[in-house]
């Protein structure tokens, strides 16, 4: 059954019991996302690490410098 399928089918549900109808498929994904984000920079502050461009400083570790361009 597919995620649309089971909205349908819980939206009917909560029509015959007279409750509320849930949220639709996908609506709190954006806050879901940007509360996992600050989750995780919190931790790194705790745990006294940066909190942003971690990527970046991994890469650059275990990549050799590329070419630059000089102006």
């Amino acid at each position: 059954m597919s995620v649309t399928q089971q909205y349908v089918l819980d939206t009917y549900r909560a029509r015959q019991l007279g409750e509320p109808a849930p949220p639709a498929p996908g609506v709190h994904d954006r806050r879901v996302v940007r509360a996992w984000r600050d989750r995780r920079a919190f931790r790194a502050v705790v745990a006294e690490r940066p909190a942003r461009g971690r990527l970046r400083l991994a890469l650059g570790r275990w990549l050799p410098p590329g070419p630059r361009s000089t102006p």
